[in-house]
């Protein structure tokens, strides 16, 4: 492949990259624009030198030339390690999510820079056209917007958006609509993600992920309606109906003589809420479910955020049954000293650490600290994010027994699951690496 560029300052920068796109709207509005950020590209530079780094960005752009040369597409470097890339037409989100993962795969191949070697990943922000009214200042703005959201999705490294701003009043009407009819309508669906005795390669539970099954658009990640439910203060209803959704999961697994425990998600909204213990022992009532085959994940940052109002609701939980876990353990800036005021089952390591492994001795460390912290708390430990076989021995070295990530599963729908549950898994070549696709998309 002849490369498009021999350097990186022949690249338009963000002033000029402005200016392009706006004489493109003004010739047809209809376009679409991708913002693409190289993961974690700072930790090269650093720890190779910035030669090797840029070195390795020309690469990257010339490989993003070549990928969408057929759509006579324009590359511009937005900053340091942010590319644009401007394509004529209007995509729907599924079509530039498809982009998306076709820039995911392709670059699954390592990039050669000097005598190193590199895989690149990427968050990605879209943005279409909607409008012939649309200047190139409030299309970037939006596309900046939905990079910004794809860097603090949890499990999608993709994000878009439509041109309106999410307090534009149609776009907000449209917005609680879609959560309202999600709700009214079963559109919102649970896959269960399994969790795996990293030595016996034994299902051991689930956590339980919410989907929104799109009437026309299919399964999506439901970013856009948590969204909404955030902005429009029912996040207390998509939360309970969450929990209740996985007691309804864990009433069929039993009924299947499957008796695994399901990991859901709580809000910050719930944590807060007076009546969640009743709520938690109503649905137990209703579908018949032993408490103990429940356990709620809580981030880091929201545990420790009150310790005197989480440590009395916790043990309220905890003594019905139900086990607590801390997830993202690690990520944030946690005071530890708080940690001694709330009882844990289980802390789940941050996927980053898992998933960097590799990269840094630092990474190691921390999930060898977490597990003697697990140790002096008396519980256990998860790591999130195991995605190949390396990551799999280092973690049984250290001495952690379960973990979950794309090298076992991807999350899939209930039947899928139990099926799951009735068969070995065969690392290397599992469930998950026989759905490449839709691994990458999200666990």
């Amino acid at each position: 492949m002849k490369p498009v560029h021999d350097s990186l300052r022949t690249l338009p920068n963000r002033h000029v990259f402005l200016a392009l796109i706006g004489k493109m709207l003004k010739k047809n509005p209809h376009h679409s624009m991708l913002l693409i950020d190289v993961v974690r590209f700072s930790d090269v530079s650093s720890s190779f030198g910035y030669e090797l780094g840029d070195e390795l960005l020309l690469n990257i752009a010339n490989r993003i030339c070549y990928l969408f040369a057929g759509h006579d597409a324009h590359l511009g470097r937005i900053s340091g390690d942010i590319f644009g890339l401007v394509i004529p037409g209007k995509f729907s989100q599924v079509q530039l999510q498809r982009f998306y993962i076709h820039l995911i795969d392709h670059f699954k191949t390592p990039i050669a820079a000097g005598d190193h070697s590199f895989i690149a990943d990427f968050n990605v922000g879209g943005v279409s056209s909607e409008e012939s009214t649309v200047d190139a200042s409030q299309f970037f703005t939006r596309v900046e917007s939905a990079l910004k959201q794809a860097k603090q999705n949890r499990y999608d490294n993709f994000c878009y958006m439509s041109l309106f701003d999410k307090t534009d009043n149609s776009r907000s009407i449209t917005l609680k609509a879609d959560l309202k009819r999600a709700l009214a309508h079963n559109e919102l669906e649970i896959y269960y993600q399994p969790k795996v005795n990293l030595h016996t390669l034994q299902i051991t539970g689930a956590e339980c992920l919410l989907r929104w099954n799109h009437p026309l658009d299919g399964i999506l990640f439901p970013g856009a309606l948590i969204e909404a439910a955030e902005s429009y203060n029912m996040m207390h209803e998509m939360g309970y109906w969450v929990l209740e959704a996985a007691f309804k999961g864990a009433q069929q697994l039993t009924a299947a003589n499957i008796h695994l425990k399901l990991s859901v998600n709580m809000s910050p909204t719930q944590l807060y809420d007076p009546h969640f213990v009743d709520h938690l022992a109503r649905f137990a009532r209703i579908y018949a479910v032993d408490l103990k085959q429940i356990e709620i994940e809580l981030t880091e940052d929201v545990a420790l955020s009150n310790s005197f109002g989480v440590t009395t609701q916790l043990k309220q939980i905890r003594a019905l049954g139900v086990s607590v876990a801390i997830d993202d353990f690690g990520k944030g800036y946690s005071n530890l000293a708080y940690m001694r005021n709330i009882e844990l089952d289980t802390i789940k390591v941050d996927k980053t650490f898992v998933m960097e492994l590799g990269e840094s001795p630092i990474n190691r460390a921390v999930i060898e600290a977490s597990k003697l912290i697990a140790t002096a708390a008396n519980c256990e430990v998860i790591a999130e994010g195991i995605e190949n076989i390396h990551q799999l021995h280092v973690l049984r070295e250290i001495g952690i027994v379960e973990g979950q990530g794309f090298l076992f599963s991807r999350a899939v729908p209930l039947p899928e699951f139990m099926a799951l549950t009735q068969q070995d898994f065969i690392v290397g070549n599992s469930h998950a690496r026989r759905t490449d696709t839709d691994n990458k998309l999200h666990g």
